[in-house]
């Protein structure tokens, strides 16, 4: 009976996975931060992070680690790049299936499509790798970078991320200090709430927000839910509810929420503070 259920259970999770081929280049994804988005993916059909975050719409990582290699040769990706040079989009961003950072080839990528389209090349990362100086130097080329600060202590950082046990939050903080002073592009900060802050902790993130001096912060909330089985679809933006997979619905904070955050920021800092239009304010409209 038991090897019965477990031979069910195999084949429901077979039929609820979206056979897909996978390319490194998709989209274009309509982003409430980017606009329309051009991804690249320089890790492949594996998802593969220094971080197992909660709310990943990826659902959980299958392979964690922190070393750098070459996943997606850069070769492979200017071929697939080649097909969508017709397609507009605002931008070009390295995101995907894990992180980015972890593509040994980051700097190449980079260049070449930069050179390839002549548009706007961002990064999406969570900054596990900033400590390291080969890293900081490729992520330089790119037109902006957006570095993931989801934790102000080391406790919420272990259950908010969930990274490798030899990443700490403090040696990520200062590589991200570190980059911030050889960067001339655009650095925003993306901070994901689960629930909504103390007033100590907003005053030290705005604190460190001081210290690091970005460009912009985007702040965020599950808007889409998290996939129970890995899914390359899910790179994109499907709403919750069209999603042709199975998932798992996350409770966004309320739209005041990250408002009266926003503009605590803003008038502390004087820097853009974005947000997404959650549900509850569309249905306004």
């Amino acid at each position: 009976m038991a090897s019965l259920k477990s031979s069910i259970a195999g084949q429901s999770e077979a039929m609820s996975t979206i056979t897909q081929p996978f390319t490194s280049v998709y989209g274009p994804v309509q982003s409430w931060r980017f606009g329309r988005s051009l991804g690249i993916d320089p890790i492949g059909a594996v998802s593969t992070c220094s971080f197992n975050c909660v709310y990943c719409q990826l659902g959980e990582i299958q392979h964690q680690r922190c070393n750098r290699q070459v996943f997606i040769p850069t070769q492979t990706i200017q071929q697939d790049l080649q097909a969508f040079l017709v397609c507009p989009a605002n931008t070009i961003t390295l995101s995907g299936s894990g992180e980015p950072t972890l593509a040994q080839n980051l700097g190449e990528i980079l260049a070449m499509a930069k050179a390839m389209t002549m548009k706007p090349i961002g990064v999406l990362t969570n900054g596990s790798l900033l400590s390291d100086r080969s890293v900081r130097e490729e992520l330089a080329i790119a037109e902006w970078v957006a570095v993931k600060m989801d934790a102000i202590s080391a406790d919420s950082f272990r259950r908010i991320n969930r990274p490798m046990p030899t990443l700490k939050l403090q040696d990520i903080w200062a590589g991200l200090l570190q980059f911030r002073q050889i960067y001339a592009g655009h650095l925003a900060i993306q901070t994901m709430l689960l629930t909504p802050w103390s007033d100590r902790d907003q005053a030290e993130y705005i604190h460190q927000m001081q210290v690091l001096r970005p460009d912009e912060i985007q702040l965020n909330t599950p808007t889409r839910p998290r996939s129970l089985t890995h899914q390359l679809i899910a790179r994109g933006n499907h709403p919750p509810d069209a999603c042709p997979y199975p998932t798992q619905p996350l409770k966004p904070v309320k739209a005041d929420v990250l408002q009266q955050l926003g503009d605590r920021i803003e008038s502390v800092m004087g820097i853009p503070v974005r947000y997404p239009l959650l549900k509850q304010e569309r249905e306004q409209w």
